[in-house]
């Protein structure tokens, strides 16, 4: 198995305080990596070691098989980045930057402009200053400027913040096709977890500098039970109906409102039938699966 980024226990020490603390993160070749954790968990910091912006403390970080040093410069020529904000040349256009961009990053192909501006959908752009973008259209031109060269590996740092939700839905299907056509691989952190769910090959999950866990999305699934969600107005009597009459043991009463039924073998409508027969009122039945967030919430509140 090919990996495109490994670190060995990763440290990094500010004013005498670890921010991340022994992590040890493993990035396969081609696949979109979700690196979750809440605000000030060491996601940020993370990248800023990985992309050369500040030192590790100790530790190591191997990036296309070669170990990361301060003249590491073809490695981060391979990539594209976003860390936190993307910073451009306010009074310049959106094509100026890229082609400046485009200079400094020593590729050559001049024609990538135009198609990466239609690739992001970055419209009625034509001579304007970036300064006069709104916050989604300069997120827009960051996620443009990071996939220009076409790098091998993309690090982006909250990508989708500032997009309302057809531009999210937009960059979901872009990432994916990024990964799956051109075989880019993709670390993308960000805090909408419903939105990483349809995008992730792997999650790693990271709190107070720690990576907690590093799994792959198929395995949360196949671990997440099915469930049905029953809403009433009277739990207490629909919790006698679930254990009395249809003999149902494996339900929880989640608070004034919602039960989970974990015993799936009798069905939705059977369960209707019986508690309307018994007047208990349902305001809604369905059938779910645990999420990534439930999931996310339950590692750490853990730790």
């Amino acid at each position: 198995m090919e990996y495109i980024l490994r670190t060995n226990n990763l440290i990094k020490v500010f004013n005498g305080k670890r921010v991340v603390s022994d992590v040890n993160m493993n990035i396969k070749k081609g696949e979109i990596y979700g690196f979750l954790g809440p605000n000030g968990a060491g996601k940020t910091t993370v990248m800023k070691l990985i992309t050369n912006l500040i030192k590790p403390t100790s530790g190591e970080i191997e990036i296309f098989g070669e170990k990361l040093t301060n003249s590491s410069f073809e490695i981060l020529k391979r990539m594209g980045t976003i860390i936190e904000y993307p910073v451009f040349y306010d009074k310049l256009t959106a094509e100026e930057n890229l082609d400046l961009h485009l200079e400094y990053m020593g590729y050559h192909d001049k024609s990538a402009i135009g198609k990466v501006i239609d690739m992001v959908n970055l419209k009625n752009i034509e001579g304007k200053a970036v300064k006069d973008f709104s916050v989604g259209m300069k997120q827009r031109l960051g996620i443009a400027r990071s996939i220009i060269t076409k790098p091998e590996f993309i690090l982006l740092d909250e990508p989708i913040n500032g997009l309302d939700p057809i531009g999210i839905k937009e960059f979901r299907s872009l990432f994916k096709m990024l990964s799956k056509e051109y075989g880019m691989t993709i670390l993308i952190s960000t805090h909408i977890l419903a939105e990483i769910e349809q995008m992730a090959d792997t999650i790693g999950v990271i709190d107070n500098g720690k990576l907690i866990e590093e799994v792959s999305m198929n395995s949360i699934r196949e671990s997440n039970l099915e469930y049905i969600e029953l809403k009433t107005n009277n739990v207490e009597k629909a919790a006698y109906v679930l254990e009395n009459i249809l003999k149902i043991r494996n339900f929880k009463i989640m608070d004034d409102n919602i039960i989970r039924i974990y015993e799936i073998s009798i069905s939705q409508s059977e369960i209707l039938k019986n508690l309307v027969s018994r007047d208990v009122e349902v305001e809604a039945i369905n059938r779910k699966s645990s999420s990534l967030e439930e999931h996310f919430l339950k590692l750490i509140n853990t730790f």
